[in-house]
C-alpha cells in the first residue's frame, strides 16, 4: 500500500505587521511546477482572505504541521517577482527590521495586493493600421487618439483605459481592421533615438567611459549646477537600451516628473514608465506591468519606484542623491539611494548616483574608493557659476523679510533687465506666531508641543505638524483684547508684499500653492516664457528644476537654516544653499545670489561666498569623525509614542534594561530622551540612540533591540518602532 505524498509546506510573506513568515500547505491537487517563489497566493489569515507571496517551498514547517491550513488558490501560473527583487525585499526587511510581508507589499501595485490579475494581451496596430496616413480618421477623435498612441508601439489595456479610451472604441476600430489584440512579450525595447544629444565635456566623456557594462559598480557623479549631469545620464541609458535592457531612473519629487519625462521622451523611441504617488491606482498598475513584462525600456519614480521588477535590468540612476526625501518616515522606513546601491548589486549592474552637494554618507564611500568618483567642475555652454554674496541685515530695515538692498535687487532684475528673480523663504503660511498684544496670549497647537501658523488667505491657524486647523479669532481667547499681532514671516506675507510694490506677476511656490501634480508643471512653464517676474518659494525650488531667465537668487533667511538640533542642520543648510543658488544665470553671464543674514562671519558662509564646497564637507566630516557619527559610525533610533507622558519612556527604559550586558562591545545606547517636539497630535514621544562603530555591531544590535521590544508588555495606547539610518533624529 503506497503512502499519499506529503502537501508541501509553503512559506509565505503575508501583508501583517508581524516580523516573520508564515507557513501554509499547498493544495493537494496543485502542480509543483506552479509554486514558485514570487507567485501569489490567497491564504486564509484568520478569519479573512489575504494575498501573500510565496518565499520558498520549505523542506519543514517551523511549527507543528498539524497546525498548518492549506492554501486557498495559487494566483499565477509565473513569478510577478524577479529572484532579484525577491532577494531585494528580504534585505530590506532584514536591514530595516520591518515586518517582511509589508515589505513584499511594498513591491506590488494595489490591484495585486487585491488578487488582480495581470493583463496578457496588448493592443497594437494591424499592418493596415500601421499604413494610414498622417490625420486618418481626424473627424472620430477618440479613435485617432487611440492610433496616435499606437503608432508609439504596443500598449496594455489599462494604459488605453487611463488615456480616455474605451473598449468601444477599440472594437469600432478592430471592426475596420485597424488594431488587434496580441499576446504579451518581453521583446527588446526600442534602442533608436528621436535626436542626438549635443556634444560632451571631456568630463562628461569620462564619466560616461567609466561606467562598466556586466558587473555592479557604485558611480559617483558630482557636477555644479547646469553641468549636464542629466546627459550623462541619457547617454547611459543610450548604452543601456543599445545592450536591450532597461533603465530605472529615481527622482527625488513627483514636481520633477513632467519636465523629466518630456526630455526621456524627446531623445528615446523606448517607452517610459512612470511610477509616483500622484498617479491613479490604475496608472501605476500598467506603469508597473510595463516595466515587469520589459515593454518599458526606461522606467522613471520616487522611492517606492525602487522595488520594481525590470525584466532585465541593466542600469539604476538616483538623481539628487542627497535628498531626503528619499527617506520613507513612516511605515517601511527605508532609504530609497541606500535600496538602489543594494539592488545594483544583487542585479549585477552599474548604479549612477548624482547630485551638486553629495551627502556626507555618498562623498565618505568615494573617498573610501567604494564608489567611482567623478567630477563635472563647468557649466554646460561655458557659462559661469553666479556671484553669492552676504547681507548683512544687522540694524537694517526689513518689509517682510526684505531689505532694501535686495529690493534694489529685484527692482533692476526684473524691471531694468526683464529677468527673473527667484526668491528662497522655508516657511509657508503668512506668520509662525498670533500673539495678543495685551496680555501676551499666543496661538497653540492643542495637540502638539508647537504655535500655530498664520493662513490669512483661509483665515485660519493651521498646525504644520498635526494639521490642526481652526479660524482665525477676531479676538484673544483669554482677555478678550482684540490688538491681536503676528510675528515671523512667511511666504504668504513677503508675497502680498511684493504683489504691492512690484508691477510683475509673482508666483508662490509651496506646498499650499501646489495643489496637484500640474501645478509645478504650469509655474515651469511661465519660468520658461522668459517673462520677467519673481518666483517665491520653500525648498520645493531647490529639486533640480530648470529656470533659464532667473538672473537673481535671493535668501530672505538663511538664519533659520543655520542653527539646528540635529547633527545633519550644517550640511543641510549648505546643500540647500548651493542647491538653491545654482538656479540662477543658467543660461546667462552675470546670475547673482544674495543672502540675507545676521551673521555675515559665519565660517560657512564666507566658505559658500567662495564657491568651496567641498571644504565645508571636509570640515563636517572632521566633525562626524571625532564624534563618531555616519559616515564613521551607525545610527538607529528606538521610538515610542503614547498617549500618557511617561509610558514611552518607561517602556524604552525596560528595552535598554533588557539589551545591556547583551550588546556588541562597540555599540552605545544613549537615552530615552524626548524628541525636539515631545508632544505631537497628541501623543508623547521619546527615543533611544543606538550608535555602533560598525554596521555588522548596528545590525546585531537592531535585532536585539527589535527582539526584546516585542517580547515586553506594553499599554495598547503604546506604539513603536526602530528607524535604522534615520536623516531625522530630533
Amino acid at each position: 500500500m503506497t503512502q499519499s505524498k506529503k502537501p508541501a509546506v509553503l512559506r509565505v510573506a503575508a501583508p501583517v505587521p508581524l516580523r516573520r513568515p508564515f507557513d501554509y500547505l499547498a493544495p493537494e491537487s496543485q502542480n509543483p511546477d506552479r509554486l514558485r517563489p514570487g507567485i501569489r497566493l490567497r491564504v486564509p489569515f484568520g478569519k479573512r482572505e489575504i494575498t501573500a507571496i510565496l518565499l520558498e517551498v520549505a523542506a519543514e514547517a517551523s511549527v507543528n504541521a498539524e497546525q498548518l491550513r492549506p492554501a486557498l488558490d495559487v494566483l499565477d501560473d509565473k513569478p510577478l517577482l524577479t529572484p532579484g527583487i525577491m532577494a531585494l525585499c528580504k534585505w530590506s526587511s532584514d536591514y530595516y527590521q520591518h515586518p517582511v510581508g509589508e515589505v513584499f507589499s511594498a513591491a506590488i501595485p494595489k490591484a495585486l495586493r487585491e488578487g488582480r490579475g495581470l493583463s496578457e494581451t496588448h493592443w497594437r496596430l494591424t499592418t493596415e493600421g500601421k499604413g494610414l496616413p498622417e490625420g486618418a480618421l481626424s473627424r472620430a477623435k477618440s479613435q485617432a487618439k487611440a492610433l496616435a498612441l499606437l503608432q508609439t508601439g504596443e500598449q496594455l489595456p489599462e494604459v488605453l483605459k487611463n488615456a480616455g479610451i474605451s473598449g468601444a472604441v477599440l472594437r469600432e476600430l478592430t471592426a475596420k481592421g485597424l488594431v488587434e489584440r496580441c499576446r504579451i512579450t518581453t521583446s527588446l525595447p526600442s534602442a533608436a533615438l528621436k535626436e542626438n544629444g549635443p556634444p560632451l565635456s571631456e568630463e562628461q566623456g569620462s564619466a560616461v567611459a567609466a561606467v562598466e557594462w556586466d558587473s555592479f559598480s557604485c558611480h559617483l557623479l558630482q557636477g555644479v549646477t547646469g553641468s549636464g549631469k542629466t546627459e550623462v545620464y541619457l547617454r547611459l541609458i543610450a548604452a543601456c537600451l543599445d545592450r536591450g535592457e532597461q533603465a530605472l531612473v529615481l527622482i527625488p519629487e513627483i514636481g520633477l516628473t513632467p519636465q523629466t519625462v518630456k526630455r526621456f521622451e524627446a531623445r528615446f523611441q523606448s517607452p517610459v514608465a512612470v511610477l509616483h504617488s500622484g498617479l491613479s491606482d490604475g496608472q501605476r498598475f500598467a506603469a508597473w506591468q510595463a516595466a515587469q513584462s520589459g515593454t518599458a525600456g526606461i522606467v522613471m519614480g520616487t522611492r517606492s519606484a525602487i522595488f520594481t521588477p525590470l525584466a532585465r535590468p541593466g542600469l539604476i540612476i538616483v538623481d539628487e542623491e542627497h535628498d531626503g526625501s528619499y527617506k520613507q518616515q513612516d511605515g517601511f522606513r527605508y532609504a530609497a539611494r541606500d535600496v538602489a546601491v543594494k539592488r545594483a548589486q544583487l542585479e549585477g549592474c552599474p548604479v549612477m548616483l548624482g547630485s551638486a552637494t553629495p551627502s556626507l554618507e555618498s562623498l565618505e564611500n568615494a573617498r573610501r574608493e567604494r564608489y567611482r568618483h567623478h567630477f563635472l567642475r563647468g557649466r554646460q555652454g561655458g557659462g559661469e557659476l553666479p556671484m553669492l554674496q552676504t547681507v548683512d541685515l544687522r540694524g537694517l530695515q526689513l518689509n517682510a523679510g526684505i531689505s532694501d538692498y535686495l529690493m534694489a535687487a529685484i527692482r533692476e532684475t526684473v524691471e531694468a533687465q526683464k529677468r527673473q528673480a527667484l526668491l528662497f523663504l522655508n516657511r509657508r503660511g503668512f506668520a509662525p506666531t498670533l500673539q495678543c498684544h495685551s496680555c501676551g496670549w499666543v496661538a497653540g497647537c492643542d495637540h502638539c508641543d508647537a504655535r500655530l501658523t498664520v493662513h490669512l488667505r483661509k483665515r485660519c491657524l493651521r498646525c504644520h505638524h498635526c494639521a490642526a486647523q481652526r479660524a482665525l479669532p477676531a479676538q484673544c481667547p483669554d482677555c478678550g483684547g482684540t490688538a491681536l499681532l503676528t510675528h515671523g514671516l512667511g511666504t504668504e506675507q513677503t508675497e502680498e508684499f511684493l504683489r504691492n510694490v512690484l508691477s510683475c506677476p509673482v508666483h508662490r511656490v509651496d506646498s499650499d500653492a501646489m495643489r496637484g501634480v500640474d501645478a509645478m508643471q504650469s509655474l515651469l512653464e511661465v519660468a520658461h516664457s522668459e517673462e520677467p517676474c519673481v518666483i517665491l518659494g520653500t525648498q520645493m525650488l531647490t529639486k533640480g528644476h530648470h529656470f533659464p531667465a532667473v538672473q537673481l537668487v535671493g535668501v530672505i533667511d538663511a538664519d533659520a537654516l543655520l542653527y539646528s538640533a540635529d547633527f545633519r542642520g550644517e550640511e543641510r543648510m549648505a546643500q540647500l544653499v548651493v542647491q538653491v543658488a545654482g538656479r540662477a544665470g543658467r543660461e546667462s553671464a552675470g546670475g547673482k545670489v544674495l543672502i540675507q543674514t545676521h551673521y555675515p562671519d559665519d565660517p560657512l558662509f564666507e566658505a559658500l561666498r567662495h564657491g568651496h564646497f567641498e571644504s565645508i564637507t571636509r570640515s563636517l566630516l572632521d566633525k562626524r569623525r571625532a564624534s563618531g557619527l555616519p559616515p564613521y559610525g551607525q545610527l538607529m533610533l528606538l521610538r515610542s509614542d503614547a498617549r500618557n507622558e511617561r509610558d514611552g519612556e518607561a517602556f524604552l527604559r525596560a528595552v535598554q534594561k533588557e539589551v545591556t550586558g547583551f550588546l556588541p562591545p562597540d555599540c552605545q545606547l544613549i537615552g530615552p530622551l524626548p524628541s525636539a517636539m515631545p508632544r505631537r497630535a497628541g501623543r508623547f514621544r521619546w527615543q533611544l540612540w543606538c550608535l555602533s562603530a560598525s554596521r555588522g555591531s548596528a545590525m546585531a544590535a537592531a535585532r536585539l533591540l527589535v527582539e526584546r521590544a516585542e517580547g515586553l508588555r506594553k499599554s495598547r495606547e503604546l506604539s513603536w518602532f526602530i528607524d535604522v539610518d534615520p536623516s531625522d533624529v530630533v
